[in-house]
């Protein structure tokens, strides 16, 4: 293998030197000094993540175990945009519990521990590497879910976590090995070649499918969901809600439009059931919540369903609008959780009443927050907007008329739970309002760099032509 060769990994060995080079950061600084780390840990992620836009070649490793393309380049650059996002918004928390936490390196090194997974995970190119990426990609963040000691609530929600992830583990490996057992292959190129839709390989096909499920949190796999949401710190809550959805919901649509296209009626049915339910059932108990991370933890399961009205097209117009639309997502969602943490860092509020007259002490935030719910919603001209239209064009030209009408009466319920915690902030009066709040530059930068790709994205058409462009489809 020549080192040309060996570069085509480029992505995965940044993120492991950048690693490495927080560790050794760590080690080097006392503990009077450790906030050292944070800077050096922001600005050497800001270098890896420019680096990933650089030009690159594409093709296969370890016999096609690893593969790499244009289009998982893009889904790799905005994963590491994410998580940059991340790494500013966790400052301030890691600044709050100093006297908690022992080392702010291990955060941060664990953090890329598993986005290392997420980034195997889009490259695999047989079933190995994909559970290899799986795994490494859940046990580091299962602790940092439960990073919170003194919490109860973090502890049981890292227990959650690492329970349902070891259950979504062996389904999935069940399905594997009836794969490998009717196929004789783990590789994705030779198990698409010999894919005949008997019985046991459409078994197969449903337990592999469960198994990434519990990962993105569709119904009737999202239990684990609410719970560890708002358990875990606000910014872990964020890397599972963005980074790992985000992820998991690529390599979803691989295996199904090369590694399973030949039973295109047998998913495509399937992901209509349960994008029904997964947009119905997230919106109908999201408008139960108080509490918003449970709030947005259930959102994002409606935004889930939404998702999957592009995957079920089977067409290259509905693939780009998928990864068009968790480009978006990744601004969205990140906005309304940076506003989270930084309220709740300051004052430990989480509940959407606490919101109330928030606009009159922290009109900044104010309209970050609504900015990012717009956005979520669909609402012009924010870039979300842009994101649900392309995803129902995808679906109106093949035909899933009355899908499309599901999904819009779910957009009319979604405005509605997203438009009580705008009216919380700007209508709402209160006797004691959340006090005014004096964010650092590490948050500020976080919620200026979503706010910017939140109004901007949605208006360079050209980046959607380009998405389309390197996308490819069943049809």
């Amino acid at each position: 293998m020549t080192l040309d060769q060996f570069l085509i990994m480029r992505h995965e060995l940044l993120i492991i030197i950048a690693a490495v080079l927080i560790v050794i950061v760590e080690l080097m600084n006392s503990d009077e000094h450790k906030e050292r780390v944070i800077p050096f840990a922001v600005m050497v992620f800001l270098a890896v993540t420019v680096a990933g836009f650089l030009p690159i070649d594409t093709g296969i490793l370890f016999g096609g175990m690893y593969r790499t393309d244009e289009i998982t380049i893009m889904m790799k650059n905005a994963l590491n945009i994410g998580v940059f996002i991340i790494f500013l918004q966790s400052a301030a928390w890691l600044k709050k519990h100093k006297g908690t936490f022992r080392s702010y390196g291990a955060f941060y090194f664990i953090m890329l521990a598993s986005l290392t997974g997420m980034q195997y995970l889009i490259s695999s190119g047989d079933f190995l590497m994909f559970f290899i990426g799986t795994e490494l990609a859940t046990i580091p963040i299962a602790a940092l879910v439960a990073m919170e000691k003194a919490r109860e609530r973090s502890g049981e929600a890292g227990v959650k976590l690492i329970l349902s992830a070891a259950l979504s583990s062996g389904i999935t490996l069940f399905g594997i090995s009836l794969l490998y057992g009717s196929s004789g292959s783990i590789f994705f190129s030779d198990i698409a070649r010999s894919f005949a839709a008997d019985d046991l390989q459409i078994l197969a096909l449903l337990f592999v499918f469960a198994g990434i499920a519990f990962k993105i949190s569709i119904v009737p796999f999202h239990l684990w969901t609410a719970d560890v949401y708002e358990g875990a710190p606000v910014s872990v809550t964020s890397y599972l809600s963005v980074i790992s959805k985000g992820a998991a919901v690529f390599i979803l649509v691989f295996l199904l439009y090369k590694v399973f296209y030949t039973v295109p009626g047998i998913w495509m049915n399937v992901l209509y059931a349960v994008s029904v339910l997964t947009m119905t059932i997230g919106n109908l108990f999201a408008i139960r919540q108080q509490n918003l991370k449970r709030f947005l933890a259930f959102s994002s399961i409606a935004q889930a369903g939404f998702v999957l009205l592009g995957i079920i097209c089977g067409t290259q117009l509905g693939f780009a609008s998928v990864v068009y639309f968790l480009l978006i997502y990744v601004f969205s969602q990140l906005g309304a959780f940076g506003v989270v943490a930084a309220i709740s860092n300051a004052s430990g509020k989480e509940n959407i009443d606490d919101y109330n007259g928030l606009y009159r002490t922290n009109p900044k935030m104010s309209l970050v927050m609504m900015l990012s719910l717009f956005s979520l919603a669909g609402i012009p001209p924010v870039a979300g907007f842009f994101a649900k239209f392309f995803l129902f064009i995808a679906a109106a030209r093949e035909g899933y008329y009355i899908l499309l009408l599901i999904a819009v009466a779910n957009v009319t319920v979604s405005l509605y739970y997203y438009l009580l915690v705008v009216k919380a902030m700007f209508i709402n009066e209160s006797d004691d309002p959340i006090a005014k709040i004096e964010n650092d530059f590490y948050t500020k930068a976080g919620l200026a760099v979503c706010t910017a790709g939140i109004l901007a994205i949605g208006f360079f058409g050209t980046l959607f032509d380009y998405i389309n462009s390197i996308s490819y489809g069943v049809k």
